[in-house]
């Protein structure tokens, strides 16, 4: 069964913001609307114009996107989430055009699974930390975006 857009947002959000408290899934809802609106570089040809389920679907961007991850199976997936009230309550919010302060524009965020953020996400210089929330460090689009 094809799930809606609001469906599969509130499911992303669980999968991979499940545990990172209201501010954290705001935050990675954020950057998946910010990715969804941007009007310039990669994400923009990506999202024809605010396609959300394109953004979530884009190969190698969110691994709860993916059933498989370098051939094996991935069970923590979209498909196997159970989203809360929360969840769908977020994704509403970030439906409504809301973003969250402190995440700002930013197209990008990477759990370094540490204490330290990379100063550039994801390589190439695409994006430059802009800030952390919880165990999420967040990315605004450098130059070198705009030219992918």
């Amino acid at each position: 069964m094809p799930y809606d857009t609001r469906e599969l947002l509130a499911r992303l959000i669980q999968c991979e913001a499940g545990g990172e408290g209201e501010n954290g899934m705001k935050a990675v809802a954020t950057v998946v609307m910010n990715r969804a609106t941007v009007p310039y570089g990669a994400f923009s040809r990506i999202n024809g114009g605010t396609n959300i389920q394109n953004i979530i679907f884009q190969e190698g961007q969110f691994v709860c996107a993916a059933e498989t991850v370098d051939g094996v199976y991935n069970p923590q997936n979209i498909y196997n989430m159970n989203p809360e009230e929360i969840h769908y309550d977020i994704a509403d919010w970030a439906l409504a055009g809301n973003i969250l302060p402190g995440v700002d524009n930013a197209l990008y965020f990477y759990n370094p699974y540490s204490t330290e953020c990379l100063t550039y996400f994801p390589p190439y210089r695409l994006g430059v930390i802009h800030n952390r929330i919880g165990d999420h460090c967040f990315y605004i689009p450098t130059s070198y975006y705009a030219e992918t």
